[in-house]
């Protein structure tokens, strides 16, 4: 193996020195909250119906990717729609006959704030997945089912539990067939991947070895099949935990036109391309994503194509998403910076309570 010199180790104590709010230690938790969200999902007593209309999850940032990622695990299996909605209010055609899964960790945020209004005025059943806040107030204001999140975590820190969350909602309007059994072996592959991943590891270990070839380059993660939405995950992950600009793609759709953007990678930046492979795949896809790496391979700063852990589709797919959440804060040690805060969103939530306030006065 070789040795990393004294300021890229990654050990527990190098992460802890700039990890201060213990941003890891959630990370390290990712098999017990799934666990646990199971229990959480029970607690809420939501009715078993069926609903043609499928699941709609309506979330922003940390708080929607879970229903990406259960889209993901489920895949083929669905029996309905099991659709991500960001924004604020329902896509228009929204069936009524949907269930509507509300997602907000800080039960504040706006755009799930509206959607859960727009539901609730169009007569469609919802569910609220929340720590509290305005949204869970309105919930049971309104007798509708809440699944209580643990407080105390970042928003992006609870995707098992948003994960879980849609995964069971899905399952009791129909959209999908249980996997909760899935879920039970997907917690116990974690428990060893977070051995052999965290800061105890040795340091060759491959989120390790990740970060630091991704330091100092732009990370470019491409997904396929089941990894499409971990893909997404490792970015915005990179974006909020690392502080970096990232860019993740899908294939095939990414060998339709990005890939000709290679041709002049090199005039704007180093970049690193990571491929995030899906045993699971269809063989034409896992073949794309093999062609696609050799031709990206002699155009970009780095590659790395990256395995699939599990035998699952969720087994891969948690898999995938501890891997980069590892890989993110590690990344952030790397380069100094705290994993934890994120300045330029609550910048930008006070401006947007700023202007609802001067908004507010002036129609008064």
């Amino acid at each position: 193996m070789t040795v990393p010199g004294v300021e890229d180790v990654l050990d527990r104590a190098a992460v802890a020195a700039v990890d201060s709010e213990s941003l890891l230690s959630d990370v390290e938790a990712q098999p017990h909250q799934l666990e646990d969200a199971l229990w959480r999902v029970e607690s809420a007593a939501i009715a078993t119906k069926e609903r043609p209309g499928g699941l709609l999850v309506c979330g922003m940032g940390g708080s929607a990717i879970g229903a990406d990622l259960a889209a993901a695990a489920v895949g083929r299996r669905a029996r309905a729609q099991l659709q991500t909605v960001r924004g604020y209010g329902l896509p228009p055609g929204a069936p009524a006959d949907a269930l509507v899964l509300c997602a907000s960790y800080s039960g504040e945020t706006e755009e799930v704030l509206a959607s859960f209004a727009e539901a609730g005025a169009a007569g469609m059943e919802r569910v609220v997945i929340t720590t509290g806040g305005r949204l869970a107030a309105a919930a049971r204001a309104e007798r509708v089912p809440v699944i209580g999140v643990p407080a105390g975590m970042q928003p992006r820190a609870a995707v098992a539990y948003m994960l879980v969350g849609a995964l069971e909602c899905a399952a009791l309007c129909g959209a999908a067939p249980s996997l909760r059994a899935e879920v039970e072996s997907a917690s116990a592959q974690l428990v060893r991947l977070a051995v052999d991943w965290g800061p105890d590891a040795p340091e060759d270990a491959l989120p390790k070895r990740l970060a630091r070839l991704l330091k100092g380059r732009v990370p470019v993660i491409y997904g396929a099949g089941a990894t499409e939405s971990a893909a997404l995950r490792w970015k915005n992950q990179i974006n909020e935990n690392a502080q970096l600009l990232a860019i993740s793609a899908a294939l095939p759709e990414a060998d339709h036109n990005e890939l000709v953007g290679w041709e002049g990678a090199s005039e704007c930046a180093p970049f690193a391309a990571v491929f995030l492979d899906d045993a699971g795949a269809d063989r034409r896809l896992r073949r794309r994503l093999e062609l696609t790496a050799a031709e990206v391979g002699g155009l970009a700063s780095a590659l790395e194509q990256v395995p699939s852990f599990g035998e699952t589709a969720l087994e891969r797919v948690t898999a995938a998403v501890m891997l980069g959440d590892f890989t993110s804060i590690y990344l952030a040690v790397l380069r100094g910076v705290n994993p934890t805060p994120v300045e330029a969103i609550e910048r930008l939530k006070r401006a947007l309570v700023d202007d609802a306030g001067a908004a507010s006065l002036q129609t008064t």
